[in-house]
Formats: C-alpha cells, sequence, structure tokens
C-alpha cells in the first residue's frame, strides 16, 4: 500500500508530524485496510456521514470498544476550500486518522485515480492498492462496523492474533486486576520463603 503514497507526504492528524519516509510509511499502512475519505467540512451530506465515520472508525480501532485495534487505517482527502477549514475538521475526527496536506496536488491525482465525482466517497483498498469497494458510504450506513469483516477478508490480512511474546505481555498488563495478581504472587512468595526459613530455625 506504502507504494500509493510513494513520494508523497502523510500528515498525522493534530499534529505537525509528517509520514513521509517509505520506512514509516510501510508501518503505518502494512497489512491494513485502508479506507480513502473524500470528504469536506462544509459539505451537507458530509456533515451528516462524517460523525457516522468517525463512530464506526473509533468502534473499530479504539481501546475503549476493542481489546486489540482492527487492521484499519483512514486517510483523509480534503475538499475543504481552506486549510483551516480542513484543521477545524480534523480536530472533531479521530487522532488515528491520517490526511493528505492541505493544498497537495496528490489529492486530485487520487480522485481521478478512483473516479470520485462527489462527496462524501470512501474508497476502500487492500493493502496492495487493489480496490475492494468504490464507494462504501451505503455500506457503512447500512452495516456500521460489521462490514470490515468481508473487507478483511477480501484483503486477505494476515491474522495479528498470533501475538509476539512481547505483545502479548503487553496484552496482560491491561487487565485491570493485573497489578494486584502479580502483587499477590510476590506476597505469597515472600511468606512461602520466610516461612521455610523458619521451619529451618526450629529442625535439630
Amino acid at each position: 500500500m506504502a507504494a500509493l503514497f510513494t513520494g508523497k507526504v502523510l500528515m498525522a492528524n493534530r499534529e505537525q508530524d509528517e509520514v513521509e519516509t517509505e520506512r514509516e510509511l510501510g508501518r503505518a499502512l502494512e497489512n491494513k485496510v485502508l479506507l480513502l475519505y473524500f470528504g469536506s467540512g462544509q459539505c451537507p451530506r458530509c456533515r451528516r456521514f462524517s460523525p457516522l465515520l468517525r463512530d464506526f472508525f473509533l468502534q473499530l480501532t479504539d481501546e475503549f470498544y476493542v481489546e486489540r485495534a482492527s487492521q484499519l487505517v483512514l486517510v483523509y482527502v480534503s475538499r475543504d476550500e481552506t486549510e483551516e477549514q480542513q484543521s477545524a475538521f480534523l480536530r472533531t475526527m479521530p487522532k488515528r486518522w491520517l490526511a493528505i496536506p492541505f493544498g497537495d496536488a496528490f489529492k486530485r491525482e487520487l480522485e481521478l485515480r478512483f473516479a470520485v465525482s462527489e462527496v462524501p466517497a470512501v474508497v476502500v483498498l487492500k493493502p496492495n492498492g487493489d480496490v475492494i469497494v468504490g464507494n462504501a458510504v451505503e455500506e457503512i450506513q447500512r452495516l456500521g462496523p460489521a462490514c470490515f469483516r468481508n473487507w478483511q477478508e477480501a484483503a486477505e490480512l494476515v491474522d495479528r492474533n498470533f501475538l509476539l511474546a512481547e505483545d502479548f505481555e503487553k496484552w496482560r498488563g491491561r487487565s485491570i486486576t493485573d497489578p494486584i495478581r502479580r502483587l499477590k504472587y510476590k506476597l505469597d512468595k515472600k511468606t512461602e520463603a520466610k516461612e521455610r526459613q523458619e521451619e529451618g530455625a526450629e529442625s535439630p
């Protein structure tokens, strides 16, 4: 997928950070379904759809809703009239969204490549850049997060449920009771050791 953005720049939402090197882009986009959201903060239809898309994205990627974020990345392709309008819109959207910088001619290239004539439009792509859905707006409105499973299967993503050891340790640590259990385990071990010492001291 990074090939689509080779030589291009993506902006991290609400930050000035640029995601521009092939290595950074590869890490951000590898083995994920990519949504290209063509929209505008001023378009009435987009104003109705954008909150729904925001909730859709959060329900699949935010730790409040899911134990592990879905393999999903979204790039906002703006039709806003000014940079201030684009920034104001993005401030109301999830921090994990990426965006094409305002005024970048690459936006027009993407519109032509994916035949986007009106907004809102959500183009769904496989990691290799192949199109899964030309415009998923209606599907997202109708099915909500359930439609991601179909895209995931179509994209043939590598299942990330096979956790690396360090990932598993991080995942285990997220349990609210985990620090308490670990502390209790340490106390139990100390008590055991103390009892053994006392028994050793008492024996002739």
